[in-house]
């Protein structure tokens, strides 16, 4: 199992609860190749507004800094993926995760993995990374860096995007249910399990593509 950030239910996440030790040198950062034109018509640079319980958030996407995960959030975001998905992982000092869709049938729909980009930026503070299980895992769960996590830099979380406005609404975000949230659960059964089960969880009430 990762140490952090796995998208598969079943292998959990209680490896995660504490935060890994940052005396890990980062991964040598791949040179960054010439940036192809997205296939999709995505745009090199793009901001995205996330209009949460808590308040505003801004990402700034960078396609150069990771094209495949960028063009994917673009995607998403256009088809109103994470249009009320709830901030259903968060470690506090580490991560907030998101990305599990509040109706299964959006969930199942964008099931599809992406391939890996190589990872040319570190996770810093406010950067925005794909989760993943593995190698070319990465579908449609997001997670926005609390702290500096360059351990993570080795372990295939290529940044694609940068909050530029609003952390301090993701720093606001509820934190009482750390990893207990079930990933299974949220996948078959969508808000319905959340806000029953965990009431005070907070949510993405709409992300938009800013013009």
């Amino acid at each position: 199992m990762r140490k952090a950030l796995v998208l598969a239910a079943a292998l959990g996440l209680t490896g995660c609860s504490s935060p890994p030790p940052e005396t890990k040198a980062p991964a040598k950062k791949a040179e960054p190749a010439k940036l192809a034109p997205s296939a999709k018509g995505v745009p090199d640079e793009y901001k995205v507004r996330l209009e949460t319980t808590k308040g505003p958030v801004t990402i700034e996407v960078h396609r150069e800094w990771a094209p495949r995960g960028a063009d994917r959030f673009w995607e998403l975001v256009k088809d109103n993926y994470y249009t009320e998905a709830a901030f259903f992982r968060i470690v506090p000092n580490y991560v907030v995760q998101f990305g599990l869709a509040a109706n299964p049938a959006m969930t199942k729909k964008w099931a599809e993995y992406i391939d890996d980009d190589p990872v040319i930026r570190t996770n810093r503070v406010g950067a925005v990374s794909f989760a993943n299980s593995g190698p070319n895992t990465r579908n449609t769960q997001v997670f926005i860096n609390l702290r500096s996590n360059q351990n993570l830099d080795s372990e295939f979380f290529a940044p694609f995007g940068q909050v530029t406005e609003g952390m301090e609404n993701v720093e606001k975000l509820y934190k009482g249910y750390a990893n207990a949230p079930n990933q299974e659960q949220i996948t078959n059964r969508g808000n319905a399990y959340l806000k029953a089960t965990f009431p005070n969880l907070d949510f993405i009430r709409k992300a938009a593509i800013l013009p």
